[in-house]
């Protein structure tokens, strides 16, 4: 069973036992030595050095064997550093693909815990670890994510760029991988010269989705030129949609117009039922009697603004109650 699930302590291993620690339940405590006498390469300086000062044992926790907790005791060779001008005086001989410096976990474990805090972050890593017989708190499991290192920045083909509100009137840019929908970096404010001057550190980019801010076109031409800059998905429907707005705000007087005369056409059945109905509801009775109020109120000659005062309305409110016929 070792020889598959514990490859890498073969050449150390010196014994095999199952305890019972602190009644937690039962064990798996492999107990180990290093055997080789070779130099090794100082912690401090890289000097390698064979001259041992004492030993002392390690404890390492591992990936669970079976459905038991594996607890590792390295006792590892304690050297002294033979450079008489390394800070060190003495340093531990760390063992390949078992031991980290400060880590008290293998590096297979260690794996574990980083894939749980990637895919599950604190709480819900800690359920999953604690069901692998890992028992780490959420704190633990979001501190060994946040000392992972970030991937390597790759250069996308599609930027996606826009700005997002951080509180109030500050803003910050983000800028996204359009292709894997993934970010890629963020900075507070939206500047022109810090966009181009990324894009100029990271050649490559060949389309650019953006949305119609002159900020952000004069940095993307600076910093790509050759760039294709198109709108997005998202800013071609709310440009639309505002263009549509203004055109039918702008022709709005024409509406009435271009509708049939009373008598030539009565209104359908159904479109009577539907605005009995609207009006019976509690929005409907409520506009009723605001409208009627109004045209009480400026009926007798009483201005927009002394009605809004009275009925504790905003101007526009009156005076689109008042313009209305019905």
């Amino acid at each position: 069973m070792c020889s598959v699930e514990l490859p890498y302590l073969l050449p150390h291993l010196a014994g095999v036992s199952v305890l019972s620690v602190d009644g937690s339940g039962p064990v798996v405590v492999v107990r180990a030595r290093t055997r080789s006498l070779a130099p090794a390469p100082c912690t401090g300086c890289g000097t390698p050095s064979g001259w041992c000062h004492s030993r002392y044992v390690r404890r390492l926790g591992d990936a669970s064997l079976g459905d038991r907790p594996v607890l590792i005791e390295l006792s590892v060779r304690r050297l002294y550093c033979e450079n008489t001008a390394c800070e060190k005086v003495t340093f531990a001989e760390q063992v390949l693909g078992l031991t980290v410096r400060y880590q008290r976990r293998t590096p297979l474990l260690q794996q574990v815990v980083e894939a749980a805090g990637v895919l599950l972050s604190g709480r819900g890593g800690a359920r999953m670890l604690r069901v692998l017989n890992v028992m780490l708190s959420r704190c633990t499991v979001l501190s060994q994510l946040m000392r992972m290192p970030l991937p390597p920045l790759i250069t996308p083909r599609v930027l996606g760029v826009d700005d997002f509100a951080l509180y109030r009137d500050t803003y910050a840019t983000l800028l996204v991988d359009a292709t894997t929908r993934l970010p890629l970096t963020l900075w507070e404010g939206r500047d022109a010269e810090q966009l181009s001057r990324w894009l100029r550190e990271h050649p490559g980019v060949e389309i650019v989705c953006r949305d119609g801010s002159l900020t952000y076109r004069q940095g993307i031409t600076a910093g790509a030129p050759d760039a294709v800059q198109v709108s997005d998905r998202f800013h071609l429907w709310q440009g639309l949609s505002r263009r549509v707005q203004d055109l039918a705000s702008a022709h709005r007087g024409c509406l009435p117009a271009a509708l049939p005369p009373t008598g030539e056409a009565a209104p359908a059945p159904d479109e009577e039922t539907t605005g009995d109905a609207a009006a019976d509801t509690r929005a409907g009775r409520h506009a009723r009697r605001l409208f009627e109020a109004v045209h009480a109120l400026t009926g007798s000659g009483r201005s927009y603004s002394a009605v809004a005062r009275e009925l504790g309305l905003d101007r526009r409110t009156v005076r689109k109650y008042a313009r209305a016929s019905t």
